[in-house]
């Protein structure tokens, strides 16, 4: 019985350690992911790729999904390609 309590124990520090983890890494890494794609869609999407580092995150609102170009106007961009069509 004691190897048994033993073993449901490690399952327990192992499900918790796993759950650290992935919170941990939805924290604080998945966020800086998000921006750096962003920030290259948008300098891609830019013209003459730069943007304007004034306006939102370093030229991108991640929330509202919009570049701001250093040159023209906000593009709204999506992270879901619409292939439907």
């Amino acid at each position: 019985m004691k190897e048994a309590t033993g073993e449901l124990n490690m399952t327990v520090v192992t499900v918790v350690a796993i759950v650290a983890v992935a919170g941990f890494f939805y924290a604080v890494v998945w966020p800086g992911i998000q921006t750096s794609l962003a920030r290259s869609t948008c300098s891609n999407m830019c013209p003459g790729g730069k943007l304007d580092s004034t306006q939102g995150s370093g030229g991108v609102d991640t929330d509202q999904k919009i570049c701001y170009c250093a040159e023209g106007d906000p593009i709204q961009y999506d992270d879901a390609a619409d292939d439907s069509e």
